[in-house]
């Protein structure tokens, strides 16, 4: 992710959730909220209700990977949380970056 930075801190993930502006899908929730950087910053949220480490590990790879492949139609200056819903347990990759795409295009932020 050459334009993205990890969401890590706490404080930054409340930020997000309190000011920011929300779109769901059957398998995501994102969160948008601009920031005065010059680049992006991902995080991505996963419940143990999702399932145990190995399928949590799993889809965050996947909202990785597929943030990754589209992070050149997101403008830069943004702070982005992904929080994955219980019933995304066994999608795969096109799932992922379908509901991805179409987050984007509900924010308004998506090029594509």
């Amino acid at each position: 992710m050459k334009f993205t930075q990890s969401l890590k801190k706490n404080k930054d993930f409340q930020q997000v959730y309190k000011k920011g502006k929300s779109f769901a899908n059957k398998y995501l929730v994102m969160y948008v909220l601009k920031n005065d950087l010059e680049e992006n910053r991902l995080g991505i949220s996963i419940s143990k209700k999702v399932g145990k480490s190995v399928q949590r590990n799993r889809l965050s790879r996947l909202i990785r990977e597929s943030y990754r492949s589209l992070e050149d139609n997101y403008p830069k200056g943004l702070d982005i949380v992904i929080v994955v819903r219980i019933n995304s347990r066994d999608i795969g990759y096109k799932e992922v970056e379908s509901a991805l795409t179409h987050l984007g295009k509900l924010h308004g932020i998506s090029v594509k």
